[in-house]
């Protein structure tokens, strides 16, 4: 694997070229879907980029033209959450609409979901629709029940645990149940777009849906060997920067082109505005693999980064495109998390979201339409001691190893610089009550005493 890194760093081989977009792929248009056909849900996922990574959310360094524009083709969220500060607990609330609270998968052990654990794809498939995912699951190992083809998905082509995702350029990814061994040198994002292309391509007549999980900007982490793998720093190589962080830029600037490639097919295709399209990240930015998370500001006013239950671990850029049916250019200030990801795509299928989630239907928003709220959000983490967090309309609360409870008014005080528990016993009284009932006992994740 030594040798083979080398050759990567010598000769900057992309693996797939798709740099020219996806023209001439498809040459023909094909007809549109009538629009009382159920609409297609894609929903993509960065992968560690923070709340201020993109120029929609105030990044200046580098640019994010297509993730710009689909924001100004559709809404874009100030308070949308993540499920948790890291990868597996975070997707799990993504599938199956539990919070850490509730969920299967609270830690990035290597648990799998289990038969119970019903998951969006089961529900979508459930109602005609083709599923897909592409990219990083993280919610089983080979041969267990939480493996994407027994959790609802019709396809799978990725990385099965988030542990090898994080090495961009791997001797082999998943298809379906299978190991898919590469015979060059393959940068594994543009084999997700590859394949993303071809599943739209391939299901445009039926309503799909297409979970995209992209690994970028996550730090390429083997062994002793760490940094921001890229095929290129372009367009950034001039740039007087550290060398890693020229790498994230260019790492983002590439996922945000492929997504413009993306955007594109559908237009191509006709299903534009018979396709409803998220953009997220999974947790909070990193400070791993040499990049510093202050040289791009990349959690913009918030506090904090990955691994942390301040805003700026928690908090996630969130984009919802749907041309004609979503109006366009509007800031939305609905709070939100990933455990309502599930009862919305399912109320937006047609279907009637089950009540035995944590998550609700946000699609009275997405529309534009009076919301019903949370009562409130509630985060656990299990790594570095046991730290809980609660959102309270305005209210933030952050606790954990024995420490006083922290109370800040997000209303004022968004980058949670002013702790005003000593002012508020109120507040503090009542989330305590929440820090109480709001969780069940987990075996594979014990709160230590």
């Amino acid at each position: 694997m030594h040798n083979r890194r080398d050759f990567i760093k010598k000769t900057g081989l992309a693996g797939l070229a798709l740099a020219a977009g996806p023209q001439g792929l498809f040459s023909q248009q094909s007809q549109a879907r009538s629009p009382s056909q159920k609409p297609n849900i894609i929903f993509i996922m960065a992968d560690d980029l923070g709340y201020g990574n993109l120029g929609s959310y105030g990044q200046t360094f580098f640019q994010t033209p297509h993730l710009d524009q689909m924001a100004k083709e559709g809404m874009r969220f100030t308070s949308c959450y993540a499920g948790s500060t890291v990868c597996a607990p975070s997707r799990c609330c993504l599938m199956t609409g539990m919070h850490t609270g509730h969920a299967r998968i609270r830690g990035n052990k290597r648990h799998p979901l289990l038969p119970e654990d019903r998951t969006v794809a089961e529900y979508l498939k459930d109602l005609g629709y083709a599923t897909g995912i592409i990219g990083k699951w993280g919610l089983a190992e080979p041969e267990t029940t939480g493996v994407p083809n027994r959790k609802g998905f019709d396809f799978w082509y990725g990385y099965l645990n988030q542990h090898r995702a994080h090495n961009y350029y791997p001797d082999y990814l998943w298809r379906n149940e299978e190991r898919e061994y590469f015979q060059t040198w393959t940068y594994s994002h543009d084999a997700f777009t590859k394949e993303a292309l071809d599943f739209v391509s391939q299901n445009k007549d039926n309503p799909f849906f297409l979970y995209l999980a992209y690994t970028i900007p996550h730090a390429f982490n083997e062994g002793r060997e760490q940094g921001m793998q890229i095929p290129s720093d372009k367009p950034y190589s001039d740039q007087q920067w550290p060398q890693q962080d020229k790498n994230f830029a260019a790492m983002v600037h590439r996922m945000d082109a492929d997504i413009g490639h993306l955007l594109t097919l559908l237009k191509r295709l006709g299903l534009d505005e018979n396709t409803l399209v998220f953009f997220t990240s999974d947790n909070g930015p990193h400070r791993e693999g040499g990049h510093n998370p202050d040289t791009f500001d990349d959690n913009g006013p918030l506090r904090g980064i990955k691994r942390e239950l301040y805003e700026g671990g928690i908090r996630v850029p969130m984009i919802a495109r749907w041309p004609g049916t979503i109006p366009t250019g509007t800031v939305n200030k609905q709070p939100w998390a990933f455990w309502d990801v599930l009862p919305t795509a399912v109320d937006i299928a047609g279907g009637e979201p089950p009540a035995a989630v944590d998550g609700l239907s946000m699609k009275n928003t997405l529309l534009g339409q009076p919301q019903q709220s949370h009562e409130y959000f509630y985060w656990e983490f299990h790594e570095r001691g046991f730290h809980q967090a609660v959102r309270m309309g305005n209210w933030k609360a952050v606790v954990g190893n024995d420490k006083p409870l922290e109370l800040y008014n997000l209303k004022d005080d968004e980058g949670e610089a002013n702790n005003v528990a000593d002012q508020h016993p109120g507040v503090v009284a009542a989330i305590f009550k929440i820090l109480a009932s709001a969780r069940t006992d987990s075996p594979h994740y014990p709160v230590e005493q």
